[in-house]
């Protein structure tokens, strides 16, 4: 069921400890078939390097199984919320990468000091309130009561989700954000940085979104850099 998606989201969660983001067993990647409404999320407690395509749980929206032998994430109640009450998210990524999750435990959200996150979130990543226990639907109410406008939040004590229209964005996201968090921390050893304006910050997201890249359609690289 879902072949090609599943060989997708084995790929994209493959990307999580190349990139940093989520080490042995940690984090999970899911992906919505907007024809179907089905979703495919990495199982949980499987190592990264032993996942194939075929270990990917197939869930409706309500969490029952329709395909595969292997327990889902434990976070796939969130992401179904999610999934559940945003239309416009095909994408969900929930990681614990260290710079970003630094800034969630001590509760502090991500104001734009960088042009690249101007591009990349178009405002402050905000920070969402602990929520306990894991594994439930309060995680993904929080996430939408908090998140707004933004494809990333920090929850508190907690990590990081982001969201997209595609897995792969949702992708982008994380890890931009990773990098983002990283050259923040470093700078805030070094001095006191400043916030760009918001008028300069909403002209840096318009230009990223409408000249950025060769606009052909279809997913960007899941690694975007400005040239």
């Amino acid at each position: 069921m879902l072949d090609a998606l599943r060989q997708e989201v084995c790929d994209l969660n493959r990307q999580l400890p190349a990139h940093g983001l989520a080490p042995w067993t940690a984090g999970n990647l899911s992906a919505r078939d907007p024809e179907s409404g089905a979703v495919v999320i990495k199982p949980s407690g499987v190592r990264y390097e032993a996942m194939t395509p075929e270990s990917m749980v197939v869930l409706d929206l309500d969490g029952a199984v329709l395909d595969g032998v292997l327990q889902p994430s434990v976070d796939a109640a969130s992401h179904l919320y999610v999934y559940r009450h945003r239309s416009d998210v095909n994408g969900v990524v929930h990681t614990h990468s260290p710079y970003a999750t630094a800034f969630a435990a001590v509760g502090r959200p991500l104001p734009v000091y960088l042009t690249s996150m101007a591009d990349q979130f178009g405002g402050a990543v905000p920070l969402g309130d602990y929520v306990a226990p894991i594994g439930g639907e309060a995680i993904g109410a929080e996430i939408l009561a908090s998140i707004g406008d933004s494809p990333a939040i920090l929850m508190k004590n907690h990590g990081v989700f982001t969201i997209g229209p595609s897995a792969a964005h949702a992708l982008q996201a994380a890890i931009m954000l990773e990098e983002n968090a990283k050259t923040i921390a470093i700078a805030l050893t070094l001095g006191s940085p400043s916030e760009i304006p918001p008028e300069h910050v909403e002209r840096q997201r318009r230009f990223y979104l409408t000249e950025y890249g060769q606009k052909r359609g279809g997913d960007p690289a899941v690694v975007e850099r400005r040239s």
